[in-house]
């Protein structure tokens, strides 16, 4: 029986049996145990599945990834330790030295930082390109060692939308999948596969688990892209892997568990970001609410917004569920019921005077986080992309007097309230 997406928050990834626990377990535990050697022979050539040590995969990591591929339409997913390394996964798992993604400019400050500077130093080449690009700027950026095109959503914190559709059509068009972080809109609200998208990420850290509790991050395969079609491109999915007993993943595992039996064979053998089982419990937890709760962001995030517009002291307000904000078009497309509880706005007198605000702020705390139940707000230049020039701050959709607000799940009122004080006093 096909379930709704409420139920799935609820109810997906795990079904207990007749007298097993009603809650996900947690399973504390580095390692199992085997009767024999060849029981665990069978684990490390890929012929069973089951569990020798939670660096790779753990049953309370895999019932919570369970519940998020099935909330994404996707065939097979896993958890990672932080947004971060869910998105440096994506990426390695496909892309080696020498190779290039294209990537628009929008993303999240760390995420770009990831690709334009670390990843760079391990031979991945990218390209920069503006979210509302054209299918022939798109062309123009991939080149014959292009292995992926990467977006988000909903770009944190510029909130521009991601044209998936356009995006999806042009890569699939090159043979190269789309790898969507999907943080900011969570599945609730827009199913990025449903669009094209192969690939989806998150930062669990932020809505789903909506409490400010765990850090954590989710790979989504879509199980739909076609490696072998593919082959030469992607060797690493195509051709024996000698580190691991030779198995070629997407011949064994086939498009709908190639990408993430790789990912968590090898990548997370070596590299070894994985989620505590503790972190994936209490992200379980929050994903039985975020239906409920987004809705309230979105609520919440809209009125707010509307009252920004409305105050003279603010220079603009980008948010996409407002009607006339240059996304609004792309928002009703993707996100009829919403789009995120993040409003983003300029506020007059520049950097100083959005500093005054944010130190005059009594309710909405200033945090580096984000997409929590509690209100909280940035100054981005000042703190997630402090790092950029002047220049790949305006081109990441920041500016020096733009604040970042993400609206909790708490009275609007007492919301607006807060946000007028403070500007009486600062501006």
């Amino acid at each position: 029986m096909k379930r709704r997406i409420e139920t799935t928050c609820v109810q997906g990834g795990y079904a207990p049996a007749n007298g097993e626990p009603r809650q996900i377990p947690i399973i504390q535990s580095t390692t199992f145990k085997y009767d024999t050697s060849e029981d665990m022979a069978k684990l490390f050539d890929l012929e069973a599945s089951g569990y020798f040590y939670t660096r790779l995969q753990n049953p309370t990591n895999d019932y919570v990834a369970a519940k998020i591929a099935q909330l994404e339409g996707g065939t097979a997913a896993m958890l990672t330790s932080s947004g971060q390394a869910a998105n440096f996964y994506a990426v390695f798992n496909i892309a080696n030295s020498g190779d290039h993604v294209v990537s628009t400019s929008t993303i999240y400050g760390g995420t770009f930082n990831l690709f334009n500077v670390t990843m760079r130093k391990m031979g991945i080449d990218f390209t920069f390109i503006a979210p509302n690009s054209t299918r022939e700027e798109i062309e123009r950026a991939i080149r014959p060692n292009t292995k992926a095109i990467f977006g988000e959503t909903i770009a944190n914190p510029a909130l521009t939308m991601f044209d998936i559709e356009l995006f999806a059509q042009t890569a699939h068009a090159h043979g190269i999948p789309l790898i969507v972080d999907n943080t900011f809109a969570t599945p609730v609200n827009c199913r990025p596969i449903e669009w094209g998208a192969d690939i989806v990420t998150h930062s669990t850290t932020k809505y789903m688990d909506g409490h400010g509790a765990a850090v954590g991050g989710a790979i989504v395969d879509g199980g739909k892209f076609d490696w072998l079609a593919h082959a030469e491109k992607y060797s690493g999915l195509c051709t024996p892997d000698e580190s691991y007993h030779g198995v070629t993943y997407a011949e064994k595992f086939g498009k709908a568990g190639a990408f993430i039996t790789k990912c968590t064979a090898q990548l997370m053998r070596d590299f070894g970001s994985i989620q505590s089982p503790q972190n994936a419990f209490l992200l379980n937890l929050g994903l039985e609410s975020l239906h409920v709760r987004m809705a309230r962001h979105c609520e919440n995030a809209l009125k707010v917004a509307k009252f920004l517009k409305d105050d003279g002291r603010i220079n603009r307000v980008v948010y996409p569920d407002l009607e006339g904000d240059e996304n609004f078009a792309l928002a009703q497309k993707y996100c009829p019921n919403g789009t995120c509880g993040v409003v983003s706005f300029g506020i007059n007198g520049g950097r100083s005077a959005a500093e005054r605000f944010m130190k005059r702020l009594k309710l909405i705390a200033i945090e580096t986080h984000v997409a929590d139940a509690r209100s909280c707000c940035l100054h981005p230049a000042s703190a997630t992309h402090r790092q950029m020039t002047d220049e790949e701050l305006y081109a990441a959709g920041v500016s020096p007097d733009l604040i970042r607000l993400s609206c909790g799940i708490e009275n609007a009122q007492d919301l607006i309230d807060d946000i007028k004080q403070a500007l009486e006093a600062s501006v």
